[in-house]
């Protein structure tokens, strides 16, 4: 028997064939070995776990390569913090980037099972809630494609966001199951386990230097388990790793209580320590829900640092050399605790002093913001921050301390400045401020959109702005075209392929070889025909699930993105009303056939956003059940949106609503994926839509509206969107058909606090870019009139999105914030 030393060359196992005939036969080992199926009896998911677990194994040989590479080399490893990671299905994403999805159909076709089938049935992972989660797992996959060796840290949810039912209308939230059978992807990790505590008290202890120590000692104690899922790259390059946290009680049970007859008592450290990765987002409403955010926040961060630590200590045994080995990225806040969280480690923990730990974190630590809104720039009360985090609390009035000192006396601070870029909000209830803290413990803070960054620099972050000038940049979002193209549009990516050759598939810009094809008239004719084919198979979806039918040749008109009244469905709804009027009232007229398709999910204490979706439920059944249009508008909402809709949803759009208040959206990414498959925009200048009319050109996306200046303008002037609306003849009649109960006769006055709004400030500019938005409505319909000219400029806009790929976006932040690959 050979046993192998530290020094010994260690034998790896040679790659696994993967031809069909190899891959039917491993198959059916696994189904009958580690499944204990026979064939005869096998059910469709037991097919898809025996198929996954093959791909798997060959994974995990690539897996494995990646991490020695970067063992062995000593390269720079990125670790990307984020509250998120919407990943969806991962078994069609893994076999198209290992580049054997022919070669598992045709194993799978051997054995009488269909590869289609079987796919659909692996559950959506239910880890994000929307663009901050899916931006997530983009990144996660193009940096393996970009060979940037890579982390992903999260939360392991038991349950996610929710599972969304329509019922008589209203939102409806349910647990999301997706674990209930297991997930054959993950690993768990029994080495990889911390304690994490809350609570508690510090003490301060003489150290052998004679320099003060602080001691925390915690009150409570959880055990967090790492979970760790294989991201694979395109063409198999890299397979980097996502490694989610699970939380364990200490005392699983206490059996004094239980013996006791206390028998749900006895499993307190149980619940408390399972609800920590029950649920993404819970209420805030509540105090408690305030706490359990919290607590998850540190909960995640704290267990990712302490194991990038451990990590970096055990490969080179000192962290003077961090910032030159690690780069952490945080995405968006709620990993904003990692700033104290990592100087409390290596200052309590391991020894530094408080200024070279505090350098070591700045240039460690880089911060992504994703929004221009007060209400997403976490604040937590003093008193709940205190009492949960008391060492985190000390350490954050160190940096604040430290911080305004340099403010005053470098910089001349004024009063008011200093109480804008302070750590601790003193207006009102005093909060701990978790993007100021994020901004100071980082050395690059970047924006997502480049309108984005330059708002950063004059609305919430000005007067840091003013302290750091050297530290925002901007980073546009992308989207991995490997899933929001080559996966979701197949046979779009085969025309493509047929026309242009396959360079794009690992150079998205060379898209741009299409440009030449836009006005060719049998190319238009079989770019059309793929879109025809995927808005025939999202017609049929909608009829299993919703029992309505709908025409694939009308204009599918489509908003898909989380409910907020930001991203004003609720313009998209009354446009539609004001539609309607008009379609009854002058029938004569040649109306456009046009099916206006909405889905996304509101946040359950968001009163006002499940209003708006009662509201596109209750027009859709009054419009869809009304002869008088005679079939030429339908309104459809689609319950669940989560990845696997949007692979429908995004082939299939003939126009993307991306009518954001101007000024509000931090970058979308949902607008991207749907220009990337042929469909036309219609948008505001907001977020990276200003990326997008300078790359398609502004003659092939529709913009209308208020541009961000002009907003800030008419909220500092003082709107008047009453008299807006009196002038309106088409505005004013469709309020008065939503607030008389037209659409709501069982409660006519079910939607006046929406209308109320609106005649009182209309903060978001509903009524204020009210007729623009129609006036581009009916020149979107004109355009439709001419087939040419339409299928002209959507080819343009697929040959031109290039730019966007996600792959770009993560090079920049490699070279420019990272220092990496």
């Amino acid at each position: 028997m050979t046993i192998h030393t530290e020094t010994s060359e260690i034998p790896f196992p040679s790659p696994r064939p993967t031809d069909p005939e190899a891959l039917a036969k491993d198959i059916v080992e696994r189904l009958t070995y580690r499944i204990g199926k026979d064939v005869k009896v096998a059910k469709p998911h037991d097919w898809l776990t025996a198929a996954i677990l093959v791909i798997r194994d060959r994974i995990i040989d690539r897996w494995m390569a990646s991490t020695r590479e970067t063992y062995d080399s000593g390269g720079k490893r990125v670790y990307y913090l984020s509250l998120e990671f919407l990943i969806g299905r991962l078994m069609r994403d893994a076999v198209s980037n290992l580049g054997l999805m022919e070669e598992l159909r045709d194993a799978l076709k051997t054995l009488g099972v269909e590869i289609d089938l079987v796919a659909a049935l692996e559950p959506d992972a239910a880890l994000g809630n929307g663009g901050l989660g899916r931006l997530a797992a983009c990144f996660m996959e193009s940096m393996a494609t970009t060979d940037i060796p890579a982390y992903g840290y999260g939360i392991r949810y038991v349950h996610g966001l929710f599972r969304q039912q329509i019922a008589d209308g209203w939102q409806v939230e349910l647990p999301e199951t997706w674990l209930a059978h297991g997930n054959p992807w993950e690993f768990e990790r029994r080495e990889s386990a911390y304690e994490v505590g809350f609570g508690g008290q510090v003490e301060s202890v003489l150290a052998p230097d004679g320099d003060a120590r602080y001691v925390w000692k915690p009150a409570e104690r959880v055990i967090a388990v790492a979970c760790d899922t294989p991201i694979v790259g395109w063409r198999g390059k890299r397979v980097n790793t996502l490694r989610l946290w699970t939380a364990q009680p200490i005392d699983p049970i206490l059996l004094d209580a239980f013996n006791a007859g206390d028998h749900i008592g006895a499993l307190r450290e149980s619940n408390k320590a399972e609800s920590l990765a029950r649920v993404l987002y819970p209420a805030d409403a509540t105090p408690a829900g305030q706490e359990l955010r919290l607590r998850q926040e540190f909960f995640f961060s704290s267990a990712s640092l302490q194991d990038i630590l451990r990590r970096h200590r055990q490969q080179y045994n000192t962290f003077d050399n961090l910032p030159d080995k690690v780069s952490i990225q945080l995405n968006d806040t709620h990993p904003a605790v990692s700033v104290a969280e990592l100087m409390r480690l290596l200052c309590d923990v391991h020894g530094y002093e408080f200024n070279a730990a505090w350098d070591l974190v700045r240039n460690t630590i880089s911060y992504t913001n994703h929004t221009l809104l007060p209400e997403a720039l976490e604040t937590w009360p003093v008193p709940l921050f205190e009492r949960l985090l008391p060492r985190h609390m000390q350490i954050i009035y160190g940096i604040n301390a430290k911080i305004l000192l340099e403010a005053r006396k470098e910089r001349n601070f004024t009063d008011a400045q200093i109480r804008s870029i302070s750590l601790i909000d003193e207006g009102g209830d005093r909060r701990v401020r978790m993007g100021n803290l994020a901004f100071v413990g980082s050395h690059s803070i970047n924006g997502v959109s480049a309108l984005h960054t330059d708002l950063m620099k004059v609305t919430v972050f000005s007067d840091l702005h003013k302290l750091y000038p050297e530290r925002i940049n901007n980073k546009t979002n992308g989207i991995t075209p490997r899933r929001w193209l080559q996966q979701c549009n197949p046979d779009l990516t085969n025309l493509l392929r047929e026309t242009i050759g396959d360079k794009f598939l690992d150079e998205t810009e060379a898209l741009q070889d299409l440009n030449k094809f836009a006005e060719d008239a049998e190319f238009q004719k079989r770019f059309a025909a793929v879109k025809r084919d995927n808005k025939a198979r999202l017609a049929q979806l909608i009829q299993s699930r919703m029992g309505l039918k709908i025409d694939p040749s009308a204009m599918f008109d489509i908003q898909a993105k989380r409910i907020h009244e930001y991203k004003r469905q609720l313009l998209n709804i009354i446009e539609a009303v004001a539609l309607y009027d008009q379609m009854r009232s002058r029938p004569e007229l040649d109306w456009v056939p046009r099916v206006k398709i909405f889905a996304g999910k509101a946040a359950p204490s968001y009163h006002n956003a499940k209003l708006i979706i009662k509201l596109i439920n209750d027009v859709a059944r009054v419009v869809n059940s009304d002869p008088a249009v005679r079939g030429l508008l339908k309104v459809v909402f689609v319950p669940n949106y989560n990845v696997s809709l949007a692979e429908m949803l995004v082939p299939a759009a003939d126009l993307s609503e991306q009518i954001s208040t101007a000024g509000m959206e931090a970058s979308g990414t949902g607008n991207m994926k749907f220009a990337l498959n042929g469909a036309l925009t219609i948008g505001t200048l907001d977020g990276a839509n200003v990326e997008m009319r300078d790359c398609v050109g502004p003659e092939n996306i529709k913009i209308f509206g208020m541009t961000a200046e002009e907003v800030a303008k008419a909220r500092a002037d003082g709107h008047n969107p009453r008299a807006l609306i009196e002038g309106s003849r088409e505005l004013s009649q469709a309020l008065h058909a939503i607030s008389s109960g037209v659409f709501s006769p069982d409660d006519p006055g079910r939607f006046s606090s929406l209308v109320d709004g609106l005649y009182q400030h209309d903060w978001f500019m509903v009524a204020g870019d009210f007729d623009a938005y129609a006036a581009a409505q009916r020149d979107m319909d004109e355009l439709w009139t001419d087939e040419s000219a339409w299928f002209s400029t959507a080819i343009k806009n697929t040959a031109r999105m290039g730019w966007f790929s996600s792959d770009r976006t993560i090079r920049q932040y490699a070279k420019e914030i990272w220092r990496a690959g």
